[in-house]
């Protein structure tokens, strides 16, 4: 009552919850067991917690082993690395020395390469040049062919009007160049 009078609720108008199961528990008084089961009980949780113990002690110690085991195999693969970067280091030093030593070549290649492009520019200039040349020369060859031509024109009707056999006489004759 003093809970409900507790709660602001009159002890009358309290309502008891009411239970439909049967098999409802039943508080019963611990009562301390016999000495020897006492005994035999911590002989027993003794022995579970120091197997307990000693497996995770075990395990411990195996987990301890393992990282043991990769710090070697981690440690060799560092100094398998550190070989391999000496060698490369040593390896590019031969290099650079080598390229060191082709460079007054490679130096004479692209004075050579400069001197072939300005070579093949003046051939590319020549060749313009004569084909000028050429046209200029066929040009004249033909003006010259023409002129032969009316000089020939011209004597013939000069030398059939005086008589003449020879046509075209000896001296106008057209020389081909």
């Amino acid at each position: 009552m003093a809970a409900a009078a507790a709660e602001g609720v009159p002890a009358t108008h309290r309502e008891e919850p009411v239970r439909d199961d049967v098999a409802v528990e039943t508080a019963e008084e611990a009562k301390e067991p016999a000495e020897a089961d006492i005994n035999e009980l911590c002989r027993d949780m003794f022995s579970k917690m120091a197997t307990y113990l000693t497996g995770e002690l075990t395990a411990t110690s195996e987990d301890y082993k393992l990282l043991e085991n990769m710090n070697k195999l981690t440690s060799l693969k560092y100094l398998e690395m550190k070989d391999i970067a000496i060698n490369i280091s040593r390896n590019l030093k031969d290099l650079n020395q080598k390229y060191a030593g082709l460079q007054p070549y490679l130096d004479q290649i692209n004075v050579i390469e400069e001197q072939v492009a300005a070579l093949e520019q003046a051939a590319y200039k020549l060749d313009a040049y004569s084909k000028k040349l050429g046209l200029i020369a066929q040009s004249f060859c033909i003006i010259k062919f023409y002129e032969s031509i009316k000089e020939i024109e011209k004597a013939s009707d000069t030398g059939i009007r005086r008589g003449q056999k020879e046509y075209p006489p000896a001296s106008l004759q057209l020389h081909v160049i």
